[in-house]
C-alpha cells in the first residue's frame, strides 16, 4: 500500500458515505412512520 489517495479523494468519499447514510435512514425513518400511522 504506498500509493497515497490525494486528500480531497478521502474527504469527498467521506462526505459521499454520510450523505448516503443520512438519505437512506431518512428514507427508513419515512417508511417506518407511514407503516405506523396505517
Amino acid at each position: 500500500m504506498e500509493e497515497k489517495f490525494p486528500r480531497g479523494l478521502w474527504v469527498r468519499l467521506i462526505i459521499y458515505v454520510a450523505v448516503g447514510h443520512v438519505f437512506a435512514a431518512f428514507l427508513y425513518l419515512l417508511f417506518e412512520v407511514g407503516a405506523n400511522s396505517k
